[in-house]
């Protein structure tokens, strides 16, 4: 792609003062973009002699950062690139180390089903346990397995309807008032909403009466720290920021923790404190806030990347919007409840074809704890994996032109994702499958039936949504809309 080479090399000079907060010299900069496309070709590391396997063939990219600076730019669209000129897995540079990336539904099955037990999150753990530690995501094996079992009693059917019985009324107390006709950037009344759904939800409404925006900034300043270049709490830096964001977030649970152990309410906060096994195994406080602190973040942050991508491709689709606006007129003017909510088959399609677009997880982290093989390529022990779902939604012997946007791939009659149990995998796969998914879902449609009953809306003519992956990917603008009121 001569075009992503040249992007590449333009945005390179400027990601770089960026990081270093001061201009880049120039022999430094001449340096990076001269190497910032295809430098040091070469292989991993030579697989055992006689294995019949093949050395993981890449490149290191910029000196130092190798192709941190290039993700983070491009993404998704930078992945794909790789995956189409060394195949299904390859390694690249980066800040922390060579990484072997892994795309396409047969190479990620390998890596997440797991069989040989080879990979652990111990890739995502150097990443983000300093802000998020000991989420389920981050736990590993027999210990994860436990941990699951109990967490999965909060997210029962009967849960999962309580939950929709609460997140209805808050969507509708609090969806934004955008006016009349307004234009703004959307994805920032969403994060406020989902914050504010995800307080009543899983908090059960306490906490409600303090500083939100705090708790808000709090896991943005987490989630941001995850790909801090400088891994240590400098003043300034956004490492530091995550570790003051997680100190905020301890209190902000460990405050009302008390009170959700006393509490027969049907919240996420009180389901996970008196969740319990057959055994009767059960979490302990600092389990608990470690799980509430991750899964609010998961929750609000996903949901409002989703959501987000969602209104974003309505607007650019009217066609689409008036047909989910039809079928959400047609609930009349109830609070819709889970099964109301499981009808609304158009916006079914737009979500799970704006998941596929845009992965709110891009990329999936694992460590190799011994010799491994994916696709008959060697990976050797403590060798960091990275798998990218966001591959395998654009490959097109799966997906009819994948860059397009067509919920109607999903419908029965077409079924698309059905050619290979991990080309849609927004949610992951394998035993670390987001345990929050069906949750997840149901609020994003619940926010955007709210919107289309109360608002029609439109993109700028020939704009296109550019989303920056310092973390999870974000609108870098936004994402300006004109909504008027219906």
């Amino acid at each position: 792609m001569a075009s992503l080479l040249e992007r590449t090399q333009r945005a390179a000079r400027e990601r770089l003062s960026s990081v270093l907060a001061v201009p880049a010299p120039r022999a430094v900069d001449d340096a990076l973009l001269r190497s910032t496309h295809l430098a040091r070709p070469g292989t991993l590391a030579q697989p055992p002699a006689d294995s019949g396997l093949k050395p993981v063939p890449g490149d290191h990219g910029p000196p130092l950062i190798g192709h941190t600076l290039s993700y983070i730019r491009f993404g998704n669209e930078f992945l794909r690139d790789r995956y189409e000129r060394f195949g299904p897995v390859s390694w690249m540079g980066s800040v922390a180390a060579d990484v072997v990336t892994v795309g396409g539904p047969d190479a990620t099955q390998q890596v997440l089903v797991n069989r040989d037990k080879a990979f652990s999150q111990e890739g995502w753990t150097q990443m983000i346990d300093d802000f998020f530690h000991r989420g389920l995501m981050l736990l590993d094996f027999d210990e994860h397995r436990m941990h699951r079992r109990i967490m999965q009693e909060a997210f029962t059917r009967d849960r999962l309807t309580g939950y929709v019985a609460d997140m209805g009324p808050s969507i509708r107390r609090n969806l934004p008032d955008f006016g009349s006709d307004r234009a703004v950037r959307i994805y920032w009344p969403i994060k406020q909403l989902t914050l504010d759904v995800a307080t009543q939800v899983f908090m059960g409404g306490r906490g409600g009466d303090e500083n939100l925006d705090e708790i808000n900034r709090a896991f943005v300043a987490a989630v941001r720290a995850a790909t801090s270049i400088v891994r240590y709490p400098l003043p300034g830096t956004r490492f530091r920021a995550g570790i003051q964001g997680r100190k905020t977030l301890e209190e902000y649970f460990r405050r009302h923790l008390p009170a959700a152990r006393e509490s027969e309410g049907t919240d996420l906060f009180a389901g996970l404190c008196q969740a319990a096994t057959g055994d009767g195994e059960q979490f302990s406080d600092d389990d608990v806030v470690n799980h509430m602190i991750f899964l609010m973040m998961a929750a609000h942050d996903t949901s409002t990347i989703t959501t987000s991508a969602a209104a974003y491709y309505l607007g650019k689709h009217p066609e689409w919007q008036e047909r989910a606006r039809r079928e959400s007129l047609a609930l009349g003017d109830d609070v819709p409840d889970i099964h109301a909510l499981e009808g609304l088959t158009s916006l079914d399609l737009v979500i799970k074809e704006a998941l596929r677009l845009v992965a709110p997880v891009p990329t999936l982290m694992r460590m190799t704890v011994k010799p491994t093989e994916i696709a008959g390529h060697h990976i050797p022990a403590d060798t960091a994996v990275v798998a990218a779902p966001g591959v395998n939604h654009f490959v097109p012997e799966i997906w009819t032109e994948p860059d397009r946007f067509d919920p109607e791939r999903f419908a029965e009659s077409r079924r698309e994702d059905a050619a290979h149990r991990f080309a849609w995998i927004p949610f992951g796969g394998g035993v670390h499958k987001c345990i929050g998914m069906h949750f997840g879902t149901l609020e994003v449609k619940a926010i955007l039936h709210e919107m289309l009953r109360a608002y029609s809306w439109t993109v700028p003519e020939g704009y296109r949504a550019r989303w920056d992956n310092t973390s999870l990917p974000v609108p870098a603008d936004g994402l300006p809309m004109r909504l008027r009121r219906r």
